[in-house]
C-alpha cells in the first residue's frame, strides 16, 4: 500500500528545464564554455556543483571553487529573473499535489538547492503540503545514486512516526520522476516509480525502471494512484 508520494521538483512540478538550460548556457558562455542542449539533458539528475565541474572537465578546463560558484550564482540569477513574473508550473501539478495531500504524506526530492525550491513553494503556497524536502544541500552523491531517496525515506518516516504512524517500508513510497537518473535512484532505494514524459520520452523512463509512465499529471487523481499502485 502506498503511504508516501515523493516528487522530483524541476521537470515535475515546475516547467523550467529549458529555463535552466538557457541560464546555464549564458553563465558558461561568459566563462568561454559552450554548452549544448545535449550537454544539459545528458546531465539530468546532477546537482549544480557536479554539473558545472563536469562541463569544465569536458572542455578540458581547470576550475576553482570560486569559479564554480560564480557560474552557479549567475545562472541562478538569470533563472530567478525569468520565473519571477510568472511561475511556470506544469498543468495539473498544483491540483494533484493538493488532492494527494489529503490521503498521503508528501515530500520533495530534488538536486536543486533548497533556496530555489523554497522560493517556488512559498510563491505558490504549496509549502504547507510537503512534510519534508531533500535538496542538493543535503546529499553528497547526486542521482542516480539513491542517497537522496534514502535520506527522504528516513526523514518522512521520522515525521510520520512522530504523528503516530507505524514505520514505513520503501515499497510504500511512490516517486514521481521525469528523468532516467531520478528513476534509477528511486528504484535503487526500493521505491515505486511513476515516470512523467515532461523531459524525456516514455521508452527512456521505462528502460530506467519506471513501472508506469504518463504524459502529464492532469489526468491523475488520488483514486488513480490508489488503483494503479495499490
Amino acid at each position: 500500500m502506498i503511504e508516501v508520494v515523493l516528487f522530483d521538483f524541476n521537470g515535475v512540478i515546475i516547467d523550467d528545464e529549458h529555463i535552466k538550460l538557457r541560464a546555464l548556457r549564458q553563465a558558461f558562455k561568459e566563462h568561454d564554455i559552450e554548452m549544448s542542449e545535449d550537454d544539459y539533458f545528458s546531465r539530468l539528475g546532477m546537482d549544480d556543483v557536479t554539473f558545472v565541474r563536469s562541463m569544465y572537465e569536458q572542455s578540458g578546463r581547470e576550475f576553482t571553487d570560486t569559479e564554480t560558484q560564480s557560474v552557479i550564482t549567475h545562472a541562478d540569477e538569470l533563472h530567478r529573473a525569468e520565473i519571477e513574473e510568472s511561475l511556470p508550473l506544469f498543468p495539473g501539478a498544483e491540483t494533484f499535489i493538493k488532492a494527494l495531500s489529503r490521503r498521503y504524506t508528501l515530500g520533495i526530492v530534488s538536486m536543486s538547492r533548497r533556496a530555489g525550491i523554497d522560493y517556488v513553494l512559498e510563491r505558490t503556497g504549496l509549502n504547507g503540503y510537503f512534510s519534508g524536502v531533500i535538496s542538493a544541500d543535503d546529499v553528497t552523491h547526486p542521482k542516480p545514486d539513491p542517497d537522496c531517496y534514502n535520506q527522504a525515506f528516513f526523514l518522512i518516516d521520522g515525521v510520520r512516526r512522530e504523528q503516530g504512524h507505524s514505520s514505513l517500508t520503501p515499497t510504500e513510497c511512490l516517486v514521481i520522476e521525469d528523468s532516467p537518473p531520478g528513476v534509477r535512484a528511486a528504484r535503487a532505494a526500493g521505491m515505486r516509480v511513476l515516470g512523467i514524459t515532461n523531459t524525456v520520452e516514455d521508452a527512456a523512463l521505462r528502460a530506467a525502471g519506471a513501472e508506469v509512465v504518463t504524459k502529464d499529471l492532469s489526468d491523475w487523481t488520488t483514486d488513480a494512484v490508489h488503483h494503479v499502485f495499490e
